[in-house]
């Protein structure tokens, strides 16, 4: 499933980051500012979530380096200048289908579980962003716990379970 979604992110439209790919309606860019959001949702950027998340969008799409550099700072940019998460959610809505987007959910909890904790309001960001691209609480859930579990040492929840 992981493999699914990250397959399909690469093979979304749009050129390689850069000043062009800054554009609000490039769905790669918009990825990019959604799960740049979960992971500062808590207001502390620790280390290995900022390097899950570039591993994260190496993987996804097949940049590294400079190109990676370039799409991080596109999504780092597009996060600090939007005023709401609609702009992204939207986009992805677009461009994903229905299984695409709950794992696109999935990848988010990775950035919100990378450090081992779930803060409240990381839970909130997931809980936005999945009721604005269609994923509902069951399935967001769902992801939740799957990722929860494959990470022995993660801490947190939420009431919702």
């Amino acid at each position: 499933m992981f493999e699914r979604v990250l397959s399909f992110l690469k093979d979304l439209p749009g050129g390689m980051p850069g000043a062009d790919a800054a554009r609000e309606d490039d769905p790669r860019v918009a990825a990019a500012a959604l799960l740049y959001h979960a992971m500062d949702a808590d207001g502390v950027r620790q280390d290995v979530e900022w390097e899950r998340l570039k591993q994260l969008l190496s993987e996804a799409y097949g940049v590294t380096g400079s190109e990676l550099a370039a799409l991080v700072a596109a999504g780092e940019k597009a996060d600090n200048e939007a005023v709401d998460l609609y702009a992204f959610t939207s986009v992805l809505k677009r461009h994903l289908d229905e299984p695409a987007r709950i794992d696109f959910i999935r990848l988010m909890w990775e950035i919100v579980y990378a450090d081992g904790e779930l803060h409240e309001l990381e839970d909130n960001t997931l809980w936005r962003v999945a009721e604005l691209i269609g994923v509902d609480r069951r399935d967001r859930i769902a992801m939740r716990q799957a990722v929860a579990r494959s990470m022995p040492d993660a801490k947190g929840g939420s009431s919702d379970e």
